[in-house]
């Protein structure tokens, strides 16, 4: 798992790009990589020449001048380059390509942690990086979703909410107990029959069992019982003796195998069980406003079978996830392209100042009156030379009308994207209530079937 945090800064940013790509910490500067700028402190006159471009268009300097964004992993988790590999991909998809950057990942704490320190201003549009609590959020969660791709561990928001420093860091290096005991329960809760067959595999798996007005746990080796109840509303006595029942093979049958029965009447045919005492709790947990609005959702969309249910519910997640993929590719490209106008552009407009360069008699007075001009196009010049090889550059003109197309692209599938996300949304809690309404527990099969005898 990797644990993200993000820093301001003010000061001076080539001292702290010099502090991360320190050779003694990133292997002889091999674990250091860039986008938009060179991979060395010289990065520092890059951002400052995109902030005073900023400025010449209107907008104000900014206080921080920089960010310091730190991803660290746990011991023995990933390899240095595959910590390096993770933190380019995060920085270039978080980014999305505006903002000059410099990566570095240490490898002298004993475990990999990478340092990137990106511009405060981007080079595309010249606008400030905006940092907040929603931005951080966003930041995590895109952290955690390039950890799971690449097969590593993350903490789930609903298990690390609320947790002191202490047990978040026990629970980093798997010694917490209520960790074990989530991780434990989650497990066996899948392959329980019943509430009885829980608790005797429970036993098996070296738990000392204390019931009571709250259930409780203690493994073996720890000291006090733990109250299931304090690990999470999930795994309240209440809470799990439902998810066991909702993971019953029974559940699965009733739901795959209704063919030809209207899910329609099925439903309202189990609300009318609620009038039952059977069906108080459960009357409780779906209300009738919830139950109307699954029905009227059924029947505006035509959905009269279960199946068609679920594979309505294939085909969003199906779209979701490939304007996901498009939305990668199109950023992907905007990585390439963006870059390239800007060297193109930094290379064009500073090449006078070059010439007059190579023309002048005291050239060290010339360069210390122009060093970040000269600067700025050393490092387009040697960035674009990289880039050509043997072809021929692309003209600016086209990069630019390349550059909007794509930008166009982007928003759309922005847009489509945040759409299907809603209804994603909206089908899985529609389908989690017919799951619900149609596949009672074992009691409330009974009410159901009662009702139905007495109509």
């Amino acid at each position: 798992m990797a644990v993200t945090k993000i820093k301001p800064i003010r000061g001076t940013v080539n001292k702290a790009i010099a502090y991360i790509i320190d050779p003694k910490k990133t292997d002889d500067e091999l674990l250091v990589s860039s986008f938009g700028c060179a991979a060395s402190d010289a990065a520092a006159k890059e951002f400052e020449w995109t902030r005073n471009l900023g400025v010449q268009r209107g907008m104000q300097m900014p206080k921080v001048i920089a960010r310091h964004l730190i991803q660290s992993f746990d011991i023995g988790e990933v390899s240095p380059e595959q910590a390096h590999e993770i933190g380019k991909q995060f920085a270039d998809e978080w980014l999305k390509g505006k903002y000059e950057y410099v990566i570095a990942t240490h490898i002298d704490k004993g475990h990999c942690h990478n340092h990137i320190i990106f511009n405060a201003v981007n080079f595309v549009d010249y606008h400030a990086y905006r940092s907040n609590k929603r931005t951080y959020r966003e930041m995590r969660q895109l952290s955690d979703e390039i950890c799971r791709e690449h097969g590593l561990s993350v903490i789930p928001p609903s298990q690390s909410k609320g947790m002191d420093y202490k047990e978040y860091t026990e629970a980093k290096r798997g010694t917490s107990w209520k960790q074990k005991l989530r991780q434990t329960i989650d497990h066996l809760v899948i392959t329980a029959k019943d509430w009885d067959d829980f608790l005797k595999l429970m036993q098996e798996a070296g738990y000392e069992i204390k019931p009571g007005k709250y259930i409780s746990f203690r493994a073996e080796g720890q000291e006090r019982f733990t109250r299931a109840k304090t690990i999470g509303d999930n795994y309240t006595e209440e809470r799990l003796k439902e998810r066991i029942a909702g993971r019953n093979p029974r559940k699965l049958r009733m739901q795959t195998g209704r063919k030809g029965i209207s899910l329609i009447i099925d439903i309202q045919n189990s609300i009318k069980a609620q009038e039952s005492k059977g069906y108080e709790h459960w009357a409780k947990l779906h209300n009738l406003q919830e139950a109307a609005r699954t029905l009227n959702y059924l029947t505006e969309n035509n959905l009269l079978q279960y199946a068609e249910l679920v594979a309505k519910s294939e085909d969003i997640h199906t779209s979701y996830d490939r304007t996901g993929e498009e939305l990668k590719a199109v950023e992907s490209r905007l990585r390439e392209v963006q870059p390239l106008i800007k060297n193109i552009s930094n290379y064009q407009r500073l090449k006078p100042i070059h010439e007059a360069f190579q023309k002048a008699k005291d050239k060290s007075a010339f360069r210390a009156k122009h060093e970040a001009e000269l600067v700025i196009f050393e490092a387009a010049k040697s960035t674009l030379l990289a880039v050509q090889g043997d072809g021929k550059l692309p003209s600016l003109k086209s990069l630019q009308t390349e550059q909007e197309r794509l930008m166009q692209e982007q928003q759309r599938l922005y847009d489509e994207r945040a759409k299907l996300k809603k209804e994603a949304k909206q089908i899985d809690t529609i389908k989690a209530n017919v799951d619900s309404y149609l596949s009672p527990t074992a009691s409330q099969e009974q009410e159901i079937k009662r009702s139905s005898e007495l109509e």
